[in-house]
């Protein structure tokens, strides 16, 4: 198994994507390949999808949470500066899929926070991959409480 491991992260170190190795809280991904997989599809999807919005590095965009001129906030951060480890994984699923007015509403709140729906853009795979990479940046004590999240909202 160990042998397996080394091999995916060599792997993924010449394909160019080994930068998820060296991200916090990945220890219990590194000896998953499948999942290692994901992870590095997600960072690839999510580079060109969401960090123009989200930050390369997950900050979010400046001063996210004062409204803009449109009344809408900038896109918060996905590191633990952020609220997106706050929600479960059908939410934050549906938000990507179908943009964050037609997630809220779906949950009884009216509000448009501006974020797209990325459905025609992402197969439900890929948005998987982008929250596998989102969920792997985080310590362990934030993907332990978002994983009582979901339960919650399971």
């Amino acid at each position: 198994m160990r042998r397996l491991a080394i091999l995916a992260a060599a792997g993924a170190v010449l394909s160019g994507g080994a930068g998820w190795l060296l991200l916090p809280g990945m220890a219990g991904n590194r000896t998953d390949p499948v999942q290692a997989g994901r992870v590095a599809d997600g960072r690839a999807l999510y580079a060109e999808h969401c960090a123009a919005c989200h930050g390369a590095d997950l900050s979010g965009a400046p001063d996210w949470q004062t409204p803009g001129a449109d009344g809408k906030p900038g896109a918060p951060p996905h590191d633990a500066t952020g609220h997106t480890w706050h929600h479960g994984d059908a939410l934050l699923f549906d938000y990507v899929k179908n943009g964050g007015q037609v997630a809220l509403r779906r949950r009884g709140v009216d509000y448009d926070s501006g974020m797209p729906g990325f459905g025609d853009a992402l197969s439900d795979a890929q948005i998987e991959d982008i929250l596998a990479f989102i969920r792997s940046t985080w310590t362990d004590e934030i993907r332990a409480f978002q994983a009582q999240r979901t339960r919650e909202e399971g």
